[in-house]
């Protein structure tokens, strides 16, 4: 089962080192990692997916990464409502008299072109992760030179906000 972690960390060097480190010498493995600038200055998100089906193991990992100096917050939000999206570009094989054809297979997906050559074109699609791998099964019978993903970024659904999230300063 895919499980998406969420931390609010200070923004520091080293800390997705220390933080990936972790779930290394755990043996976890991580299917994606994405890591932003939140809205308090000196504050990341990162959003891990792990696939795990084991609550204990969750469990752990979440009281592990709490134990890290520079996590501030840890969630498992898997079980929440939330807004999760992804990012591709999907480098397809194209020529003048298929590109309508692509663009017609595209535009239910809200994806666009956002690069045209002779030899091909650049698709960029937004959304869950579901609706990216299925545009990427559906281009591929045109044939796919390139994909650069994002992996998963997600937050909670609601307006509350998370005001004890202050970055602190060890002096």
């Amino acid at each position: 089962m895919k499980r998406i972690i969420t931390l609010t960390v200070n923004n520091r060097a080293g800390v997705l080192n220390r933080i990936t480190g972790l779930f290394t010498k755990r043996h976890y493995n991580i299917e994606s990692i994405t890591v932003g600038h939140t809205e308090i200055e000196g504050v990341s998100r990162m959003t891990f997916v792990i696939h795990t089906d084991d609550e204990a193991v969750v469990e752990q990992i979440t009281k592990q990464l709490n134990k890290q100096i520079d996590v501030l917050k840890v969630m498992d939000i898997t079980d929440q409502a939330i807004v999760a999206r992804e990012l591709a570009l999907i480098k397809v094989v194209s020529t003048p008299s298929n590109r309508n054809e692509i663009y017609t297979l595209i535009e239910p997906f809200r994806a666009t072109i956002i690069d045209v050559s002779k030899d091909s074109v650049v698709v960029q699609v937004t959304g869950e992760s579901e609706k990216v791998e299925a545009l990427i099964d559906l281009l591929r019978s045109y044939g796919i030179k390139e994909i650069a993903r994002t992996g998963t970024t997600a937050f909670t659904r609601g307006t509350q906000k998370h005001a004890s999230l202050k970055p602190y300063s060890i002096v």
